[in-house]
């Protein structure tokens, strides 16, 4: 089986890779100061949106319209892109507890603990995704705070990546992390939604000591631009 490679274009945003295919994830390039790939060249043979905030349903719509990838977000998320891209654009419209299949895997939605509307005034549940790829399990938390049903997807699916917001301030910060990567129980941590703006700012390094010492798990910390293969 071929590896999947785990792209961080910045703040929370991915590309996901496997086999020629792309799968993007909170694709915020335009106006992200850590973006690595221009929204008007980046490929995506699907994308996947945890939530309506602008730093990350970002540039969905005009990914989606230049490449006709399909999207998967919450409902309420959904109904605003079809209404902005027209019904003839796939929209996958789950609500939390749904799974979306794709000719390349699957994606499920559950809870994350935050808040969302989107710029256009649309409000919608925020989410975090676990996705399998390249028979590869990843779970892209979203924006959370720490609760303890984060543990609940790796009692279904066996994890192989976490990826886990540690910027605080709108999410949980680096201390409530070291719990959530306990909770995940995945074999691997990447480090996400910190530094990009003032208020998110932290230490990634010291996280990773602190997963390190406190949970059983080994913290990959990827600047923007960096990957991470899964093999």
């Amino acid at each position: 089986m071929s590896s999947v490679a785990v792209n961080y274009l910045g703040h929370s945003a991915f590309s996901i890779e496997h086999d020629g295919t792309k799968v993007l994830v909170d694709p915020f390039l335009t106006g992200n100061p850590k973006a690595t790939a221009d929204a008007a060249e980046v490929e995506a043979d699907a994308i996947l949106v945890t939530h309506g905030h602008s730093d990350h349903l970002g540039d969905t719509a005009a990914i989606a319209s230049r490449t006709g990838a399909p999207i998967a977000t919450i409902v309420e998320t959904a109904a605003e892109l079809t209404d902005e891209l027209g019904p003839e654009h796939v929209v996958h419209d789950p609500n939390l507890g749904g799974t979306v299949y794709f000719d390349w895997g699957w994606a499920q939605w559950v809870p994350a603990w935050h808040t969302s509307t989107t710029t256009r005034g649309t409000i919608n549940t925020p989410a975090g995704i676990v996705l399998n790829i390249g028979g590869k399990t990843i779970y892209h938390l979203g924006d959370t705070a720490l609760f303890s049903d984060l543990a609940l997807p790796g009692q279904r699916h066996s994890i192989d990546l976490a990826l886990i917001p540690i910027g605080g301030h709108y999410t949980m910060d680096r201390h409530d992390a070291v719990r959530a990567a306990t909770l995940v129980g995945a074999p691997l941590v990447v480090p996400i939604h910190y530094n990009t703006f003032p208020p998110i700012e932290t230490d990634a390094a010291a996280f990773a000591e602190a997963v390190a010492a406190e949970a059983n798990a080994t913290v990959v910390v990827l600047d923007p631009g960096q990957s991470l293969e899964l093999k």
